[in-house]
C-alpha cells in the first residue's frame, strides 16, 4: 500500500504544479485588466476617449479569455475503441516473442482501419503503453500519459494537449491574446512617451503605465513569432510533430502528405460554414487521412508540392462505417462532388492499397514523447 500511496501522492502534487503555469498568465491578465481600465483609462484618458477604447478593450478582453478557456478546458480526444486490441489480441501479441510474428498480428487488426503512416522502418504504428493501434498523426503524449487524435503539442501555459479537439481554439487564442497586447501597446504608447518627458501626473498610475507598456510589447513580439508558425503550419495542414518528423506512409516520407491546398487546410481546423463567425473546426476528418489515388508511388517516397497537385486533391472519403465512428457522425461531410468528367477518370485508378498488403520491415514504434 505505501509505494501506491506513494505514487499517488506524486501524481497529486505533479498536478497541482502544472497549474502553476496558467496560474502566473491569470496573475498577469487580472494585472494588466486592473492596470489598463482603472489606472489607465479612468484615471488618465479624458471621458469620451476612455469609453470608446473601454469598449474595444472589452470585447478583445472577452474574445480573449474566452478562447484561453477553451483552450484550457476543452478535452484533447483519444483513439476510438476500434484502434484498442481486444483481451484476447493483447494475450496472442504478448505471447508471440518475433517481431514479424507480432506486425503479422498488427497488420490483421489494422486491416479494417484507416490507418496510412507507418513507422520509419515501414511498420504498422502501435503504442506500448496504451495498447492500441495509433491512427494517423495521433501520437502519445508523456505528460497526460495517453495517446492524442493529431497531436500537435503539449502546452504548459494552457496546461493541456493541443491537438484535434481544440487546436481552433489554440489558434484563436493566439490571434485574440496577439491583439489583446497590441490593443494595450498601441493604445498606451502616448502615455508611455509622456511618462520620459515628466508629461504624466506624479501618481501610482504612471508606474503601471510604464510595466503595462513593456509586458504588452514583449508579449506582442514573442506571440507574433508563435502565431505567424502556427499559420503556416496550417497552410501546409502540419502539426508541430509533423513539422520536426514528417509522416511516413507506405510510399515512403512525405512532408506534405496530409496537404490538400492552402484553403481546405485552411476549412479543416477553422470549419467550412460561413455563416458561423468560428467555424466547426473540432470536427474535421484528421484521424480519417487517405491517400490520394490519382498520385503515383516514387521511388523516393515524395509527392509533387505544387498548388495544382494539392488543390485537386479530394478531401478522404469515409473507410469506418457511420456507426462506428463518432468522428464521421459529428464531421461534415469534406467528399467533393465529382464532375461528369472526373467519373470516367476515377473509374479507371486502381484501387488504395491495403495496409494488410504491405511487407513492412520489423519494428515496434516507440511512444512519441511531447514535444
Amino acid at each position: 500500500m505505501a509505494p501506491s500511496g506513494s505514487h499517488s501522492m506524486k501524481k497529486g502534487c505533479q498536478r497541482v504544479l502544472y497549474w502553476i503555469p496558467v496560474l502566473f498568465i491569470a496573475l498577469i491578465v487580472a494585472w494588466s485588466y486592473y492596470a489598463y481600465v482603472l489606472q489607465l483609462c479612468i484615471a488618465v484618458y479624458v471621458y469620451l476617449l476612455a469609453v470608446v477604447y473601454l469598449l474595444v478593450y472589452h470585447v478583445i478582453f472577452i474574445m480573449f479569455v474566452w478562447t484561453y478557456w477553451q483552450t484550457i478546458f476543452t478535452k484533447p480526444m483519444n483513439p476510438l475503441k476500434e484502434f484498442q486490441m481486444s483481451h484476447s489480441d493483447k494475450e496472442l501479441l504478448q505471447r508471440e516473442d518475433r517481431g514479424e510474428s507480432q506486425q503479422e498480428i498488427l497488420r490483421r487488426l489494422a486491416k479494417d482501419l484507416p490507418i496510412y503512416s507507418r513507422t520509419n522502418s515501414g511498420a504498422i504504428r502501435f503504442c506500448d503503453r496504451c495498447q492500441l493501434l495509433k491512427p494517423d498523426r495521433c501520437h502519445h503524449c508523456s505528460v497526460c500519459d495517453k495517446c492524442i487524435l493529431k497531436m500537435d503539442h503539449h502546452c504548459p501555459w494552457v496546461n493541456n494537449c493541443v491537438g484535434f479537439s481544440n487546436y481552433k481554439f489554440f489558434m484563436l487564442f493566439l490571434a485574440y491574446s496577439l491583439l489583446y497586447c497590441l490593443f494595450i501597446t498601441a493604445t498606451d504608447l502616448q502615455y508611455f512617451i509622456k511618462f520620459w518627458t515628466n508629461g504624466l501626473p506624479d501618481t501610482q498610475a504612471k508606474f503601471h503605465i510604464l510595466f503595462l507598456f513593456f509586458s504588452a510589447s514583449m508579449f506582442s513580439v514573442s506571440l507574433a513569432s508563435l502565431f505567424t508558425y502556427h499559420c503556416w503550419l496550417v497552410c501546409k495542414n502540419r502539426s508541430t510533430l509533423e513539422a520536426v518528423r514528417s509522416p511516413v506512409f507506405r510510399h515512403g516520407t512525405d512532408k506534405n502528405g496530409f496537404s490538400l491546398g492552402v484553403s481546405k487546410n485552411f476549412r479543416q481546423v477553422f470549419g467550412d460554414e460561413a455563416k458561423y463567425c468560428l467555424g466547426d473546426g473540432c470536427s474535421f476528418p484528421t484521424c480519417l487521412v487517405n491517400l490520394d489515388p490519382e498520385q503515383p508511388s516514387s521511388p523516393s517516397g515524395s509527392i509533387p508540392a505544387n498548388n495544382g497537385a494539392t488543390e485537386g486533391r479530394h478531401f478522404p472519403s469515409k473507410p469506418l462505417r457511420d456507426s462506428q465512428s463518432r468522428l464521421l457522425i459529428s464531421a461534415p461531410s469534406w467528399t467533393e462532388t465529382d464532375t461528369a468528367m472526373d467519373k470516367p477518370k476515377a473509374a479507371q485508378q486502381l484501387p488504395a492499397a491495403h495496409p494488410e498488403n504491405d511487407t513492412p520491415a520489423v519494428s515496434r514504434d516507440p511512444p512519441l514523447e511531447s514535444r
